[in-house]
């Protein structure tokens, strides 16, 4: 059981970074930065708790600020920028993020050990959980009582005028702009909470796994925090949760058996999905 608990982790982990790449896609914006705030929690929080001695709650509160503040800083410049590139730029901050991780060097002794980030050879000794005698089921529980949380706020937002804010940028910027909706304050405000719930995803990533290098928070992991809110479609955060347990647990996990091969199945069904559900798979809300 312990594996498919591991994958329940794993799931809800790249649920919330989805969902940080969905709020700033209802504003219109497409952005590969949130591989970068992904990073940034998981190193605030790895620190916190193994240097400083924190719980990781705290920490994992601390490490969602420091990355929803580097989010606002990077949204004021980045934003007044459009489409490609957008893209670009934030494509730029999230390596640029990576490469000073793959530099950052910060140890300290206990006892007759060093621990820390250590460049290129990575973080270990984040074992906050098999210190404090967790089980892999409670930190399954523990991961989706985030999920659960960043989900029902997100979905409160739908609901609520600043979603309709959002959703109205996204639709029609010079529209929004003309009813008086200040479009820099809702973008830079959307990236800011992207990043934010992209910190949380990382804290936790970086205590279930107990070891992150600068290799993780790639190109590649963009790419699926961008890729999972658009399989799924911007009608709902559902949507993205549905579009992580298909491309995690059925095209990831569930195909393992076929190797290299998978990655080539894996853009053909993603192509194949898409021409099939081109809002994804819960299809944009038509909106009067």
């Amino acid at each position: 059981m312990d594996f498919y608990f591991g994958l329940a982790q794993l799931i809800g982990v790249h649920t919330l970074l989805g969902l940080s790449a969905y709020i700033v896609l209802l504003t219109g914006q497409v952005t590969l930065a949130q591989a970068g705030f992904f990073a940034v929690g998981a190193y605030c929080a790895g620190m916190l708790t193994v240097l400083a001695g924190w719980h990781v709650l705290p920490a994992i509160f601390a490490s969602a600020l420091a990355s929803a503040a580097t989010a606002c800083a990077v949204g004021f410049p980045a934003l007044r920028v459009r489409g490609l590139m957008l893209v670009i730029a934030t494509l730029a901050f999230g390596e640029g993020v990576r490469l000073f991780f793959f530099n950052f060097d910060y140890q300290i002794a206990k006892g007759n050990l060093k621990v820390g980030p250590v460049g290129g050879e990575g973080f270990r000794q984040i074992r906050f959980f098999p210190e404090h005698g967790w089980s892999t089921f409670e930190v399954m529980l523990f991961v989706w009582a985030f999920v659960a949380t960043v989900m029902a706020v997100l979905w409160w937002f739908d609901r609520s005028r600043y979603g309709s804010v959002l959703r109205a940028v996204g639709e029609d910027e010079l529209a929004a702009e003309s009813v008086g909706v200040n479009l820099t304050a809702a973008k830079v405000s959307a990236m800011t909470v992207g990043g934010a719930i992209a910190g949380i995803g990382g804290s936790l990533y970086a205590h279930y796994t107990t070891h992150i290098e600068h290799s993780s928070f790639n190109i590649l992991l963009a790419t699926f925090a961008l890729a999972y809110p658009i399989v799924g479609g911007l009608r709902t955060v559902f949507g993205t949760l549905l579009a992580v347990i298909f491309v995690q647990g059925v095209l990831v996990e569930g195909l393992r058996f076929l190797g290299d091969w998978r990655n080539l199945l894996f853009g053909a069904l993603i192509v194949l999905a898409m021409n099939l559900r081109p809002q994804g798979f819960l299809g944009r809300a038509r909106r009067a």
